[in-house]
């Protein structure tokens, strides 16, 4: 069979619409099209069933997606072993984040990890789940606050990272500061609101106090810790935010200092295929020397 039908089939399979796996391929959403009419035609079965909301396989299209997922995972393992057979560390390097961690502690330091390593690419895909299957290569390595939960997976510990209550010194002014945990009944909240992310603990705000009944109503969720911080600075109400974000940052005022919100722990993750990567190795140094520079400013406080 031929590869580029293959191709075409594989990433319309895994978007469910032909417009989405030409952006994916980089090709037309026609050329994918005849790619798979042509595919269907020389293998004598229907692959897909064309729906309104998009594309969905026949029973002979589950089978042919079960083999394509393993030639496309081998695909990718043989590009990232060829890039790893250089001197030094160089190619496109696809790592996962969190979206908050990624975006505002990461994204600042990576300038001098292009700097050391100057024939390296970072593709980063902020993400506060697990979308990106390290399995599959869908990305080489991962940054999580969450433990690998997979034999094949390799991690190491970087940090602990603590959470806290925090509010602005405005929101403080002109509603007061609450003394006990059931004073925040009487406040506005802010909430992390992904119900399917391990970061979801993050809503300490409404728990606190509550043992006994049920979460308070946040006045806000939403399901970027960025955003909790720009809403925690605006005044909009009290949030629980990692301590990395607020120190070294806009001045906040740390609300309920006797109750410490969750801690999660910072790995590094990827899979065993890749343990003798160049390109994992210098990231995974780099990581780690810049966790360690950044302890004068502790990820706990």
């Amino acid at each position: 069979m031929d590869w580029d039908k293959l191709k075409s089939f594989h990433a319309a399979a895994e978007a469910g619409s032909l417009t989405a796996a030409g952006e994916r391929l980089s090709i037309s959403q026609s050329a994918v099209s005849r790619q798979i009419a042509a595919l269907e035609e020389q293998l004598g079965v229907s692959l897909f069933q064309r729906h309104a909301r998009g594309l969905v396989l026949t029973d002979a299209g589950h089978t042919l997606h079960r083999s394509t997922v393993e030639m496309a995972t081998a695909a990718q393992g043989a590009s990232a072993a060829l890039r790893d057979q250089q001197d030094v560390a160089q190619g496109e390097l696809t790592v996962t984040a969190p979206v908050a961690f990624g975006s505002t502690w990461l994204v600042p330091r990576l300038s001098s990890f292009v700097a050391a390593h100057p024939e390296m690419r970072i593709d980063l895909r902020l993400d506060d789940g697990e979308n990106y299957d390290l399995l599959k290569l869908e990305a080489e390595c991962a940054i999580r606050l969450w433990a690998a939960d997979k034999a094949d997976l390799i991690q190491r510990k970087l940090a602990t990272v603590a959470t806290n209550l925090y509010a602005s010194p405005d929101y403080i002014k002109a509603n007061g500061m609450p003394r006990t945990p059931q004073d925040l009944d009487n406040h506005r909240i802010i909430a992390y609101g992904a119900t399917d992310s391990p970061i979801r603990a993050m809503s300490f705000a409404e728990r606190v106090g509550r043992d006994d009944a049920g979460p308070r109503k946040a006045a806000l969720t939403v399901n970027n810790v960025s955003a909790m911080l720009r809403a925690v600075e605006s005044g909009l109400g009290i949030a629980d935010l990692p301590d990395y974000m607020v120190s070294g940052g806009p001045r906040l005022v740390r609300v309920l200092e006797d109750y410490t919100g969750p801690s999660f722990d910072l790995y590094f993750i990827y899979p065993s295929d890749l343990k003798r990567s160049k390109r994992i190795g210098a990231f995974r140094d780099f990581l780690t020397g810049q966790v360690e520079a950044f302890r004068s400013s502790p990820l706990r406080q």
